[in-house]
């Protein structure tokens, strides 16, 4: 079964433009860079319905075991330690049926 891995994130009042720009445009690089990713998209909520979450990241998996590799994967760990230090985050994971 295919996963998606959804993340929510809100970026500290204080950090510049430029630097979220360079952790989004880091997120979206990860999609040719990690195996086992059959779709990534991230951007910017529009709604005010996301709790003051301000951006969004999506990625949809191969399986199970894709998103074990992507969690650890040495492309992907550098990109998730810096963001989380610019942002607070929330995450989901689940299977689904293609």
């Amino acid at each position: 079964m295919a996963v998606q891995h959804m993340v929510w994130i809100k970026f500290n009042a204080n950090t510049p433009q430029t630097r979220i720009d360079h952790h989004l445009a880091a997120l979206g690089a990860l999609r040719t860079k990690v195996p086992g990713i059959t779709h990534l998209s991230v951007g910017q909520n529009f709604t005010d319905r996301a709790n003051g979450f301000t951006h969004g990241l999506l990625v949809t998996l191969e399986s199970k075991s894709a998103l074990e590799t992507y969690a650890t994967h040495p492309e992907h760990v550098p990109v998730a330690t810096a963001l989380k230090e610019d942002a607070t985050l929330m995450a989901m994971d689940y299977e689904f049926n293609n």
